[in-house]
């Protein structure tokens, strides 16, 4: 391996979610192992612009690993968008001798990340850290497995009230422009219906189906909406509807909301956003810039940013069909 790069800059940009705690500390740790120097930015691209920077060791990051958020907070830069404020930032990490950077974030991150390294050939690293799961060259992001945890056992309380009192549950979770959490929460906690924005189910198809399920014999009703869906404005317009033409139900909504992105990180996403943190640094090591690090088939794979940018994740058609199948 190259050894060309003598400090590194780690960073967390965008929404919060869990796992990214778990990056910092390998991406602190590999520079250890290998003689690197590390720095830690405070509040993403804003941090970078105020000179918001912190040498990191080994011990900087103990007791982390299993904890939610991020310890170098995140912040959306408006200043970070014009060219002026990226010039600013690149002059405080020429000043810190910070010589790459490895950001962890969503596709806005990237997209900040793709337009520095244009501008100036700064080396970027980026490692994808979104519950939504919605960036391309990789089958899991950051925070995903454990956000669906977290909603599975929202949705396995929710039930328990759902069946005591005969009533339909529209339960909203993120999801604005993907379903990844909606159809996998929905499949795992045995929801009868699942929305989201690829399947457009429409308002006569929900009706059928729930009404299906009446006549089999459910009292209760369990339907996860992902908040992008685009049957109605959104998920109490639906309750509305539902209760116009289905008076026998007691209809009501949940809106799990920002409780998906906390908690402590499953072991699945510890161990992946360890995997990550090393990926990404040995790829600055070897002089590769402009990739995202990505989980396919199991193995750390690099797709550049651009493409996990421009790219759409697409939702698995054979979970789908899974789905079709249980609500029967």
């Amino acid at each position: 391996m190259s050894t060309n790069i003598t400090k590194i800059g780690v960073m967390t940009s965008g929404g919060d979610a869990p796992g990214m705690n778990a990056a910092i500390r390998s991406v602190v740790r590999t520079c250890a192992y290998h003689n690197i120097d590390c720095v830690g930015i405070f509040r993403g691209y804003d941090g970078i612009i105020e000179g918001l920077f912190q040498p990191m060791n080994a011990r900087s990051v103990k007791g982390i690993i299993n904890k939610g958020g991020t310890i170098l907070k995140s912040a959306r830069s408006d200043e970070f968008r014009t060219k002026q404020g990226r010039k600013k930032a690149y002059d405080c990490l020429v000043k810190e001798g910070i010589q790459a950077l490895i950001v962890i974030g969503g596709d806005g991150t990237f997209t900040g990340a793709l337009v520095f390294n244009e501008e100036f050939n700064f080396p970027v690293i980026g490692i994808p850290g979104t519950i939504d799961n919605d960036i391309y060259g990789t089958t899991h992001t950051l925070g995903f497995d454990t956000a669906l945890n977290t909603v599975v056992e929202a949705i396995d309380k929710i039930r328990d009230t759902a069946s005591s009192h005969n009533r339909l549950f529209f339960i909203e979770v993120m999801g604005r422009d993907v379903g990844h959490i909606a159809l996998n929460a929905g499949v795992g906690a045995g929801a009868e219906e699942v929305l989201i924005p690829e399947e457009d189910l429409g308002l006569d198809r929900l009706l059928d189906s729930l009404n299906r399920s009446k006549q089999s014999g459910k009292s209760s009703s369990i339907v996860v909406v992902a908040e992008g869906d685009k049957i109605g404005k959104n998920v109490f317009e639906l309750k509305d509807y539902v209760d116009e033409h289905m008076s026998y139900y007691d209809v009501r909504v949940s809106v799990l909301g920002h409780m998906q992105r906390g908690g402590s990180p499953s072991c699945f996403d510890r161990v992946l956003a360890s995997r990550m943190g090393v990926k990404a640094v040995e790829t600055l090591m070897q002089g590769k810039t402009n990739y995202m690090v990505g989980l396919l088939n199991n193995l750390m794979e690099l797709t550049p940013l651009k493409k996990a940018i421009k790219g759409k994740s697409k939702i698995n058609k054979e979970l789908l069909r899974v789905s079709d199948i249980m609500t029967t």
